[in-house]
């Protein structure tokens, strides 16, 4: 995997799913340079061998829990790439794919958005990022030079008020709860284009 992480065999009764959703509930919790393997093990009701068991290091957990983020946004670019026609269809299905993997990968995708580059796993998981990022800011110069989207607004500045639209899900949204992710991503673009599309004559 490209964020440097290595899983192990499992054990029985101790799975490496089971490991890894309970570390990134941990990690959010408390933040991962604030967790340690024994505040894992305790949380998990195992002890710190039978996380070793699993993974080599703490860091090896923290880049299983950012390649599963990241490889469903990856996902969704690769898709969106694969597409043709107008640039506007191609970025509001980016940005409703996005809200379907945020929606489905919560706690990882929520880690994710706190990555500061603070060690070389956070750093690969950063410029994978960045390459979402700039696909979001190429559609949209795509979209303004197709005449879709205002001119008058920075492809830049638009693709990151866009995504920080979906990426403020992870403050409020609860899982389980109310609208399904294809209800939100219907609000979410319906709030996002309106203001930004250029309504022409009918």
């Amino acid at each position: 995997m490209t964020t440097g992480a290595t899983a192990r065999r499992g054990r029985p009764g101790h799975d490496i799913s089971t490991v890894l959703a309970t570390s990134v509930e941990v990690f959010n919790e408390r933040g991962f340079d604030g967790t340690s393997i024994d505040d894992l093990a305790r949380r998990l009701k195992i002890s710190k061998s039978a996380i070793y068991h699993h993974v080599e290091s703490k860091d090896a957990l923290l880049g299983l829990a950012l390649d599963r983020a990241l490889t469903g946004l990856e996902e969704v670019a690769k898709h969106v790439r694969s597409l043709d026609g107008p640039a506007m269809d191609r970025l509001d299905t980016l940005l409703r794919g996005s809200v379907a993997v945020l929606v489905e990968r919560l706690p990882y995708v929520t880690l994710l958005l706190r990555v500061r580059g603070n060690s070389e796993v956070e750093r690969q998981a950063l410029t994978r990022r960045r390459r979402l990022d700039r696909l979001a800011a190429e559609l949209v110069k795509q979209a303004v030079g197709e005449g879709d989207l205002r001119p008058d607004i920075d492809p830049a500045v638009t693709a990151r008020l866009l995504f920080g639209m979906v990426n403020s899900l992870t403050e409020w949204l609860k899982v389980g709860r109310g609208a399904s992710s294809a209800d939100i991503a219907e609000v979410v673009a319906a709030v996002a284009f309106d203001g930004l599309r250029v309504h022409r004559e009918a």
